[in-house]
């Protein structure tokens, strides 16, 4: 059910300001679209988190965990069934692979189920203006079907499929459009000052393997911890800075956060890195760092990768021809055809392979490399010569970022606020992808999902945010939009989404937070945000 959103009943006073504003998902009828850049006022509205039930702790001084409860089941929210779409106008039902796709696509669909005995639905799917799209269409879907549980509608998926075609279950609470819905959010509000600790990015014995957030709050001592960057490999994808040393590689142009002084300076921006190396007088650029040479996850790479160097998240580009640098922090690095250079920690080369797969000296690091990237190695790297790195980090200004000695940067994304105001870079960071298909758009982006987030108040406090989802009636999740005004209504002058999903989790030594998405509890992380006393 699509209720009137209480967000909207302040639309007309916020919009009448002059301010254009992405006050909730567009849909029809719904409030005039914001331009791409337009963010909503430094004033926010007031959120149905105002009036949330309330739990409140104190896991150390300075630190302030506070559970809260809001919206309600609405008597109308219902199970339905998804009926896929073909990619081609004209393509074949079974199997069908797309969320939502153009309304003559759609239409034939409809038209098909009606033919073998099936009502169905032709809904149209409605964007919020982003900080960098406009409101609009995203596509048709269409549903046939309506069930007071799920099982009703998982039944009607089998005769569907019996039928010749392709679907799955939805529940209308979790279009993402419900202001309203059930959620429980947990927030943990950090004074650094009064606690006297800091903020830190941790992972487990390597960056190659994962680990759960409470067994990394146990090893760490942490007084608390959320879940931080995606994780493809089992390893942390995006730029990851650890104590001023890169360690993970770039999604050029993707948002992050960057902590320096253990959290008291804190900023979301975009980050963009060149990285080069010199050898035998030649200079070439380094397409990633712990990472699998030619996996490049979330695409926004550089030199060449197919099929795009745009950010995409959730989509893997690939590169025949890379050079990627390990160091000892991903563990052993993997073997494969290619070549490789081996160097210690001052650069100097010890060894050239023709094969890659050698271990990573202490201190040191190897240069893998694959394609016509391993001929250019093999030709100008010599042993005992030293190989020359260049690392440079620029912010969305194309600015230098200095790194310190306790920098972290973990690039996650998408930005939610930026000073003081709703900003979410959806395009930008290839939440929006680019394409026809925008299926996963719609299911990620535009649909209610739990998700985590991390912030800074007016007043400098932290906020690690945990939005539980998929548990009907109980918490259904946010869309991104709304995790953005989420944050917004809870004090954040800047913030960022984090991995979600069934990823989302918030801990102390004394248990999991929140309630993880997934039947079998917490996931296993990349890395994650820990709080720790000194």
């Amino acid at each position: 059910m699509q209720r009137r959103p209480l967000l909207l009943l302040v639309a007309a006073a916020v919009l009448s300001t002059g301010s254009s504003v992405p006050l909730a998902q567009a849909r029809p009828g719904g409030p005039a679209a914001a331009t791409p850049g337009a963010a909503g006022p430094a004033a926010a509205p007031r959120h149905a988190v105002h009036s949330a039930t309330r739990v409140t702790s104190t896991p150390a001084p300075g630190v302030t965990l506070t559970s809260l409860t809001y919206g309600k089941r609405d008597a109308d929210d219902y199970w339905t069934v998804q009926v896929n779409l073909p990619h081609r106008p004209d393509g074949p039902l079974t199997g069908a692979p797309l969320a939502l796709g153009p309304h003559d696509t759609a239409q034939r669909v409809a038209k098909a189920l009606g033919a073998a005995g099936f009502r169905a639905r032709v809904e149209r799917i409605t964007t919020p203006a982003y900080a960098d799209r406009r409101a609009g269409v995203l596509g048709w879907t269409v549903r046939t079907g309506r069930h007071p549980d799920e099982a009703g509608a998982t039944a009607l998926v089998a005769r569907l499929k019996d039928a010749g075609f392709t679907a799955r279950t939805r529940y209308t609470a979790q279009d993402g459009t419900d202001e309203d819905a059930p959620q429980r959010v947990h927030v943990l509000r950090i004074d650094l000052d009064a606690f006297g600790g800091r903020l830190s990015a941790g992972h487990g014995p390597g960056l190659k393997g994962t680990e759960k957030l409470t067994d990394l709050i146990g090893a760490s001592g942490a007084v608390a911890g959320i879940n931080g960057q995606w994780f493809y490999n089992s390893a942390p994808g995006g730029m990851y800075v650890k104590d001023g040393r890169v360690l993970g590689s770039a999604t050029q142009g993707r948002a992050g956060v960057r902590l320096d002084g253990g959290g008291r300076s804190f900023a979301v921006d975009t980050f963009t890195t060149r990285v080069t190396v010199t050898a035998g007088g030649e200079t070439a650029e380094v397409d990633g760092i712990n990472r699998i040479p030619g996996d490049v996850w979330n695409c926004g790479g550089v030199g060449g990768d197919q099929p795009t160097e745009r950010p995409q998240h959730d989509l893997k580009c690939t590169d025949a021809s890379e050079l990627v640098r390990f160091t000892p922090e991903w563990g052993a690095p993997p073997a494969g055809a290619g070549a490789e250079a081996v160097l210690d920690a001052r650069g100097r080369v010890t060894a050239v392979h023709g094969t890659r797969g050698a271990a990573v000296p202490a201190g040191g690091s190897t240069l893998q490399a694959t394609g016509d990237s391993a001929v250019w190695l093999l030709r100008t790297a010599r042993v005992g010569a030293t190989l020359s790195f260049d690392e440079r980090i620029r912010d969305g200004q194309g600015r230098p970022v200095a790194l310190g000695p306790d920098t972290t940067i973990l690039q996650v994304g998408p930005s939610l606020v930026r000073a003081g105001r709703v900003a979410v870079n959806a395009v930008g960071d290839g939440i929006v992808r680019d394409g026809a298909d925008q299926s996963f758009t719609y299911d990620w982006t535009v649909r209610a999902n739990p998700r985590s987030m991390i912030g800074k108040d007016s007043e400098g406090r932290l906020l690690l945010v945990v939005a539980d989802g998929r548990d009907p009636g109980v918490s259904e999740g946010l869309s991104i939009d709304a995790a953005a005004r989420l944050m917004r209504a809870l004090g954040a002058r800047e913030a960022l989404n984090l991995d979600g999903g069934g990823s989302s989790v918030l801990a102390t030594p004394a248990g999991i937070v929140n309630r993880p998405s997934d039947s079998t509890g917490q996931r296993s992380l990349g890395n994650a945000l820990l709080l720790l006393p000194r």
